[in-house]
């Protein structure tokens, strides 16, 4: 099975996490949507939209992205926030 398989990502979605090193739907599903955002953020030329989370979500889920923004986006834009904050603490600690 390929990334693009998974319900709500295509090619260029495939292609984008390729290129930062998630290969397959097990590597997808091991680092998790928000690291797997995180990490496209990050490390490539792309700059996801919270769409783009909510389609890796779904994907990983089998539900349509759509669905995942009405009933989840709560939760989701607090875990980022909360890997956000992380990041900079970890920043700030390796700098002192």
């Amino acid at each position: 099975m390929k990334l693009r398989d998974l319900k709500g990502l295509g090619l260029k979605t495939e292609q984008c996490l390729i290129a930062v090193g998630i290969l397959t739907p097990d590597d997808l599903a091991e680092i998790g949507a928000i690291r797997a955002f995180i990490k496209l953020r990050d490390q490539s030329n792309v700059k996801p939209s919270l769409n783009f989370l909510y389609a890796l979500v779904g994907a990983l889920e089998d539900e349509h992205w759509v669905k995942i923004a009405q009933k989840e986006k709560g939760r989701l834009l607090i875990e980022l926030e909360g890997f956000k904050e992380l990041e900079q603490e970890i920043k700030r600690g390796s700098s002192q």
